[in-house]
């Protein structure tokens, strides 16, 4: 089968400055996080995917084809940008509908298209408001619901979480959540990695507009051998509990915390085993085992030294 979208080889240069840098990269998930820095080359990367930019060198695909005045292509294809440029005073049903429009679309067919994209951003209560009322989460969403009229198979979201509140996260999760489940492919873009995580476990990650990894995050940990996996253990006693791991020639560190120690170690499966065996024993009162670097933002550090 065809991949959703598929790079090759795929640069980017303005002048000296090298935004995205020899991509291969294929991205086939129903949610995907393009995850780095700013000035990784993510929102680089989303206009080649879109057509906006020309490679330097290399290609991009999205359905087998490229995208660059392709309106077979680009049709299949919805865009939420970073940021917004909104005609204040209309509404937000205005906004989705005259968009819609230009897009080709009748009168009839736009106005429809418009309301279900609300009905579906949950924004049918206030779409006729002005968007000068709309807090940051509704902005967002309306935006969202642009590139939602369509129907499109594949969506880009640049940075949808920017500057929104913990309940316009909350909000934004639950949403491309939502958008995956009734079959569309979404590729979200973000700096901050702990929000990428709530969505999903399938990621790109960039830096200074190269891939430094792809895949499950769980796996790409796995395979960074050289950095011991730290294992952080809540117990009454932590001093007895860690006891039989300092004789663990894997173990390379422990360091104590109040009612807890971290161990640094090169075959976790073996800690994990031995941690399991004596909480089955009931010794040392272990409370909790956490695996201390899993997170994204370690696995990105680990990358990036």
């Amino acid at each position: 089968m065809t991949a959703m979208i598929q790079t090759k080889s795929l640069s980017k240069w303005f002048g000296e400055v090298v935004a995205v840098n020899n991509l291969d990269l294929v991205i086939d998930e129903k949610i995907t996080g393009l995850l780095g820095p700013n000035g990784a080359g993510k929102s680089t990367f989303i206009k080649l995917a879109l057509g906006l930019y020309v490679p330097s060198r290399g290609e991009v695909r999205i359905f087998g084809d490229t995208p660059r005045n392709n309106m077979d292509v680009l049709r299949r294809i919805g865009y939420c940008p970073e940021t917004d440029n909104f005609f204040e005073s209309a509404t937000g049903f205005e906004f989705v509908y005259h968009l819609n429009r230009y897009w080709g679309m009748g009168r009839k067919q736009a106005r429809i298209a418009a309301e279900n994209a609300c009905e579906l951003t949950q924004m049918t209560s206030r779409m006729h408001d002005p968007i000068e009322t709309y807090s940051k989460g509704m902005r967002q969403r309306i935006k969202i619901a642009q590139a939602l009229s369509a129907n499109p198979e594949l969506l880009f979201l640049d940075e949808p979480m920017n500057g929104l509140d913990p309940r316009g996260r909350d909000e934004m999760y639950s949403l491309i959540q939502a958008l995956a489940d009734i079959g569309m492919t979404v590729v979200v873009s973000s700096h901050i990695l702990y929000e990428i995580e709530r969505i999903t476990d399938c990621v790109a990650l960039m830096f200074k507009g190269s891939l430094l990894a792809q895949g499950r995050v769980r796996d790409i940990r796995d395979l960074i051998d050289k950095h011991p996996h730290a294992i952080r253990v809540q117990s009454a006693r932590p001093r007895e509990t860690a006891a039989p791991f300092v004789a663990c020639s894997d173990v390379t560190s422990i360091d104590f915390e109040d009612a807890a120690f971290v161990m640094r170690t090169r075959d976790p499966n073996l800690c994990y085993e031995m941690l399991n065996e004596m909480m089955v024993r009931g010794e040392n009162d272990i409370c909790a085992i956490e695996c201390a670097d899993d997170s994204l933002q370690s696995v990105f550090d680990y990358l990036t030294r």
